[in-house]
């Protein structure tokens, strides 16, 4: 039977944990035996609940939780003549609207619609790969009822190719390696990258290495990510409420950034036990990030991603603002941007509104946060609102964001309710911290701040409300434990992905920061 006389699969890419599998699908798959072949291919058990979301050609994430949605995909994949059905697995499933998937880094890009239309059409121009018949498809994934060890390439010390368990893959360049430092445990995942706690071996000091695959940066989109987030490091470096970088180095497979650890957990994590805040913890953390933020918008920086996971806490309670893949550098005074991006809780009514925007979206993205911290829930939760599936939407939360009035608690103090007021002022002319000439100082003069003491609380001398529990050397009960509990380990790409990746793009990657080195460091 000819190829032509016969039905094609459908090439996909799943995506699950970091790790990226080759799936070739039937176009007439029933949900049924789609959720058959993910849990084979994440080796879910028949009790695992979990998410799927394609992506579309607009770069956003959709979920398909139906026939319907499903073939909805399908239909798009062949309307568009795309080569790959992208699909993003995620433990779970999410409990409210807005909210992400457990261990979803979700990220927005609407305003990257006009990049994808153009890869479209030079899709188009170039030819559609030539497609997978139907009979006997061989997915590219291993049997995982027989020994899958048997699958897996021989590691190559030589190389760094292949293997499961990675501990001393030699520099590709000068300066820092993966065989410098000692990997020692899991304390973060995304969809883009894995966090790991590394240990230094000439001085045994602990930093963050976080950890992305090159395969995953795809486009001229991925890479300006990439890159913005290693320039914001260096610029975040040394100051006392930013995580500064130490070093960056990469592989034919994976890029690191090695950054500071801090160990005290993330607010998300500390809120979920306490809930609420008094007022004067939430002043006091609202305060060091007001100075965190400054710092940013005076150096031409949009953070864009503020929100309690980024919020660290270091052993003595201070915060410090991490994950700078969403800031937006080179903003001068009167410049504006109109990206489409942010965490969907977070995102302000101008980005909503598709408006040109500048500082202003990190002051409403502050109001909500101090929102959550004294309340104890988010601005924009409405009774019932979960029970009803009309409303238990991205575009409703959106709608919620742009029409309805925030009301705030009345158990609040009346210099609570007026900061909440002024940052959550969907007219961002009008919002506290927006006033182009007096905006910083308008925030430190307000009621609430009165009795901060910026220049102490600047040099860390205004003491925590807060110290976090650490019992052990690493403080590893302020991180969650399903990342603590994964085995420490750098799955191996195949060497046909990596002859797919074009090192050019990542061509001067390399860093060693001066500011956070010591004597002991030195290469």
């Amino acid at each position: 039977m000819s190829v032509d006389g016969m039905n094609l699969m459908v090439r996909s890419k799943v995506t699950y944990q970091n790790q990226v599998l080759n799936l070739n699908i039937d176009p007439a798959i029933t949900l049924d035996d789609l959720w058959i072949k993910v849990r084979l291919a994440c080796r879910f058990t028949d009790a695992q609940l979990f998410t799927v979301k394609w992506l579309d050609d607009e770069g956003d994430l959709c979920t398909v939780s139906s026939q319907l949605e499903l073939d909805e995909a399908l239909r798009l994949y062949e309307l568009n003549e795309d080569d790959t059905l992208f699909l993003h697995i995620f433990s779970g499933i999410p409990g409210e609207p807005g909210m992400q998937c457990p261990g979803e880094h979700k990220i927005y890009r609407r305003g990257a619609r006009r990049w994808y239309k153009l890869k479209r059409r030079l899709k188009k121009l170039k030819g559609r790969r030539q497609r997978i018949p139907i009979v006997n498809p061989p997915d590219d994934m291993p049997d995982h009822g027989d020994d899958s060890s048997a699958h897996r390439p021989h590691y190559n010390p030589a190389t760094g190719l292949g293997g499961e368990v990675v501990q001393g893959t030699p520099k590709t360049t000068p300066g820092f390696g993966l065989i410098d430092f000692e990997m020692l445990r899991v304390i973060g995942r995304g969809s883009y990258a894995k966090v790991l706690l590394v240990s230094l071996k000439k001085n045994k000091k602990l930093y963050a290495m976080k950890v992305i695959k090159k395969e995953l940066v795809t486009d001229e989109e991925d890479v300006d990510w990439v890159q913005t987030e290693k320039h914001v490091f260096e610029t975040a470096s040394n100051h006392p409420f930013l995580v500064g970088l130490h070093s960056c180095f990469q592989t034919r497979e994976r890029l690191f950034f090695v950054i500071e650890f801090v160990n005290g957990g993330d607010l998300m994590f500390h809120m979920q036990r306490q809930r609420k805040l008094p007022e004067d913890h939430a002043r006091f953390y609202a305060a060091e990030i007001i100075l965190a933020l400054h710092f940013l918008h005076e150096k031409g920086i949009i953070y864009r991603d503020l929100k309690l996971d980024n919020v660290l806490l270091d052993s003595d309670g201070h915060i410090k603002l991490t994950d700078y893949g969403m800031c937006k550098e080179g903003i001068l005074k009167g410049d504006t941007t109109s990206t489409f991006c942010g965490t969907p809780n977070y995102i302000a009514p101008e980005i909503l509104r598709g408006e040109d925007y500048s500082f202003s979206v990190d002051w409403w993205a502050l109001g909500v946060l101090m929102f959550e911290m004294m309340a104890g829930r988010s601005p924009f939760d409405i009774i019932g609102m979960t029970d009803n599936p009309d409303q238990n939407t991205e575009d409703y939360l959106f709608q919620v964001i742009l029409e309805k009035v925030i009301r705030i608690p009345r158990s609040l103090s009346v210099k609570a309710s007026s900061v909440l007021k002024g940052f959550l002022n969907k007219m961002p002319m009008e919002r506290l911290g927006c006033h182009p000439e007096t905006g910083f100082q308008d925030i430190i003069d307000h009621a609430f701040f009165k009795t901060v003491d910026w220049d102490t609380l600047q040099a860390r001398q205004v003491i925590p409300p807060y110290k976090p529990p650490i019992t052990d050397e690493y403080g590893l009960e302020n991180f969650d434990a399903q990342f603590t509990e994964e085995p420490v380990q750098l799955t191996p790409t195949s060497p046909r992905t990596i002859s797919k990746i074009d090192q050019g793009e990542f061509e001067g990657f390399e860093y060693i920061n001066p500011l956070l080195m010591t004597s002991a460091d030195a290469v």
